[in-house]
């Protein structure tokens, strides 16, 4: 396949993430704002929230991941994205608090593989040389979901129920967000099923590394892979505090729903703003440095945003947070998908990601007391050192990284030269 239409393709696939999140940001933060308020203002219910959506990947993620580097990584894209848009039906059905989250949490599950499998099947659409700028099409489309979705479902509570409003108008805002949201998942299949290209190398029953646990192996053999894992482990220690902290910070400058969406959009803007810089300046050699610093800033802007007595002050660090994770986001990609070969690289992805939502449902679980017993600011200050503690944990290994434990021929799921335009203009 000639390099534009490998090109064509990434942005396709980086689309249709962008499109499903924007969807997802929007009617996960409706349904923790709508659980918020119908059960008085309780910031416990908010963690088991947040604990049993985000959390609940964390736990299936092994096998989610395993199915990507098991079957077609479309088709488990296609088909995960339909039954996420079956789940977001349900949840426009669900009435009380229990009934939101148990249906969401379900949801959750159903839409686990998109991300670990999504980011593996990148290497093999677009030349090894351009990963970065991949990456970061798809790093771009991922953070401006993470940024129009908050502000936008927010905003459609706000307008069609009022801040504040009745438990049935909440509700039926709700719904009303949860059908885009559908729709959203829908378009996504849609996008991700008519993509050009190979998106896995060839499937045997003999596999290198077999078993579900594979990833997790592999990831713990290699340095780089393996202080990767741990330090965003301990990252998320932090981020799942913050993360229940948020509503409750915007309550303390009486911003209420409109300011809860704005503090996720605004990092999700500097996000992407990151992963466009990214996608532009970083290469192969700049990969580790460049996750090392950012990881690092971004957790001495946490203890600002703690500190910040200002509004607008608090709102310009989400940004400054937002630029640093889009760089770290992309370089993190693209150290991962260097280091691993296409048959275990999912499962890779997923060990990562499964590490890092278990930690962060550990700290969801925690949230809900902290935040209620030490104020919201106090979440913050606990974040950043959690954060600078991650970056000194990767720092060894980020500053000096040796080879990749495989040969780069035989392990990147490059196929040679010669048989990339073969390969990639097979039939799906």
């Amino acid at each position: 396949m000639a390099e534009g239409s490998g090109r064509s393709a990434v942005r396709r696939v980086a689309v249709a993430r962008g499109i499903s999140l924007t969807g997802s940001g929007a009617a996960f933060t409706v349904l923790a704002y709508i659980v918020y308020r119908l059960t008085g203002e309780s910031a416990i219910w908010l963690s088991v929230t947040l604990l049993l959506t985000m959390g609940m990947q964390g736990l299936v993620q092994p096998i989610a991941s395993w199915l990507g580097d098991r079957f077609d990584r479309r088709r488990v894209l296609v088909i995960s994205d339909l039954a996420a848009a079956a789940g977001f039906v349900g949840l426009a059905f669900a009435r009380t608090p229990g009934q939101l989250v148990v249906v969401a949490s379900i949801t959750a599950i159903l839409e686990s593989p998109v991300w670990a499998v999504a980011g593996a099947s990148i290497p093999n659409l677009i030349e090894e040389e351009h990963l970065p700028w991949a990456n970061g099409q798809v790093a771009i489309g991922r953070h401006l979901g993470s940024f129009i979705g908050p502000l936008l479902g927010t905003q459609l509570v706000v307008l069609l129920a009022g801040d504040g409003a009745s438990p049935d108008r909440l509700l039926g805002a709700g719904a009303f967000v949860f059908g885009l949201n559908t729709a959203s998942f829908l378009f996504s299949a849609w996008l991700i099923g008519s993509t050009p290209g190979r998106f896995n190398d060839e499937r045997s029953e003999k596999q290198e590394h077999p078993g579900i646990r594979a990833g997790f192996r592999y990831a713990m053999s290699d340095p780089v892979l393996r202080a990767i894992l741990i330090g965003w482990s301990v990252l998320l220690l932090g981020v799942g505090l913050i993360l229940v902290a948020e509503l409750p910070y915007a309550d303390e400058f009486g911003k209420g729903a409109f300011g809860y969406g704005l503090i996720s959009a605004l990092w999700g803007g500097g996000a992407a703003l990151g992963a466009v810089f990214a996608a532009r300046w970083l290469t192969a050699e700049r990969e580790p440095r460049t996750l090392l610093v950012s990881v690092l800033l971004g957790g001495l802007i946490m203890f600002a945003v703690g500190w910040s007595p200002v509004w607008i002050a608090a709102l310009a660090l989400m940004v400054a947070e937002g630029i640093c994770e889009g760089f770290a986001s992309v370089a993190e990609q693209g150290l991962l998908q260097r280091r691993t070969p296409d048959d275990v690289r999912s499962r890779v992805a997923g060990a990562v990601e499964a590490a890092t939502l278990i930690a962060l449902a550990v700290s969801l679980t925690a949230g809900g007391p902290i935040v209620e017993a030490l104020g919201p600011r106090t979440a913050y200050y606990i974040g950043g050192a959690m954060t600078v503690a991650a970056a000194l944990i990767m720092a060894g290994a980020l500053r000096h990284p040796g080879p990749p434990p495989h040969q780069a021929d035989q392990a990147f799921g490059f196929a040679p030269a010669e048989h990339v335009v073969a390969d990639r203009t097979a039939s799906p």
